[in-house]
């Protein structure tokens, strides 16, 4: 699997391997996730990626130290 998806085939190819491998079971967070987001219309990794990326770089910006 690879992202990001250029067709909604490529999505639901993704789903269906998912499910396949009983994942629903072992990750619930990440199926919930592609269940009511990636596979719905719209949604645009490179967006979530982005908004991601900035979360985490602003966390580590909060935990730098300082210069006193």
């Amino acid at each position: 699997m690879s992202l990001p998806f250029e067709t909604a085939e490529e999505v639901a190819e993704t789903d269906e391997a998912i499910l396949e491998r009983s994942l629903i079971d072992e990750y619930p967070h990440l199926t919930e996730m592609v269940v009511e987001h990636v596979v719905q219309q719209g949604y645009s990794y490179a967006d979530e990626f982005g908004f991601g990326l900035d979360l985490i770089l602003d966390g580590l910006e909060r935990k730098r130290p300082r210069p006193q």
